[in-house]
């Protein structure tokens, strides 16, 4: 006789992660939120045209800081992998991310900062063997055409540098987040002390970099001063440790779209505190990248007949 065998489930779209999850992806956002203040805080406090400067500050204090609270410092294989890590997520990111916008008009640098999905996917296919659903791929086109909505304007220059720098920076980042994933963090270290071996090692080697491509530190203001807090004790060491933190719990997929809400923070700030125009086709835009963000957390649930 015929074994008898229960109907199959049907396939359906279920969020892909548990109510925690979804809390660590809250408080992960949080990370790319507070990096799209950058600008504004940049343009209105900051010294003009010192962007290395201004990331050596964001980084190595911090660093320090967190190496300081923390208090423990890597051990064997892990005194050359923070060196690696803080080197791809922090120093050499910075560095490509200024020189694409000392190149390109900041909506251009933008848009190529948010193909990094898309990235993410192909690494994360060639050297690790995952593989990437269509919701995401098509969520990761859409990511991207939203934010060029939002921020590019009027005629676009492209200059090749500028774009091998900011394709260059997204990669470095993707490449970044996918080591980490895959490394890990050392049994028993937390979060903070991690986040600041990477700090560090960014950090210094942004200062010699600053040093030789902008020369002397200038006079740093009292708002100046307020400014490069934020950005450091905000902006980076509690960003950083927020970031990092999702890093390391949620799947690397969904993560890669979280740094869309960077320029769309940016431009909605750009709206409320420096009175610029928000047009009707960057609120579609904003719509569609926010949208993708959305999509990209949930995949379905595999079901199989029983």
């Amino acid at each position: 006789m015929a074994a008898i065998t229960a109907p199959a489930r049907p396939v359906r779209a279920t969020p892909s992660a548990s109510s925690s999850t979804l809390g660590v992806t809250g408080l992960t956002a949080l990370a790319p939120v507070t990096w799209g203040t950058t600008y504004l805080v940049t343009t209105e406090w900051l010294p003009p045209e010192r962007p290395l400067l201004s990331g050596a500050i964001r980084a190595l204090p911090a660093g320090l800081l967190a190496l300081a609270l923390g208090r423990r410092l890597p051990r064997g294989d892990w005194w050359w992998r923070a060196a690696v890590l803080g080197t791809l997520n922090i120093g050499a990111f910075f560095v490509l991310l200024f020189l694409a916008a000392y190149r390109l008009p900041g909506g251009v640098g933008a848009t190529l900062s948010a193909v990094q999905p898309l990235i993410v996917a192909a690494l994360a296919f060639a050297f690790l063997g995952e593989r990437t659903t269509r919701r995401r791929l098509v969520a990761a086109v859409a990511g991207t055409a939203g934010v060029a909505l939002m921020v590019l304007r009027g005629q676009v220059a492209f200059d090749a540098l500028g774009v091998a720098a900011g394709l260059g920076g997204t990669a470095v980042m993707a490449v970044g987040v996918l080591l980490t994933k895959r490394w890990g963090r050392p049994e028993g270290v937390g979060v903070l002390s991690f986040t600041g071996w990477q700090l560090t090692a960014g950090g210094l080697l942004l200062v010699p970099v600053a040093l030789i491509g902008e020369g002397a530190p200038p006079s740093i203001d009292l708002p100046a001063l307020g400014g490069y807090a934020w950005l450091s004790l905000v902006g980076t060491l509690l960003a950083y440790a927020l970031w990092f933190n999702g890093v390391g719990r949620l799947p690397v997929g969904a993560l890669s779209f979280l740094p869309l809400l960077s320029p769309a923070v940016a431009t909605l700030l750009g709206w409320l505190a420096l009175d610029q125009s928000l047009t009707p086709l960057q609120l579609v835009g904003f719509s569609v990248a926010m949208a993708s963000v959305a999509a990209a957390q949930y995949e379905p649930r595999t079901g199989k007949a029983r």
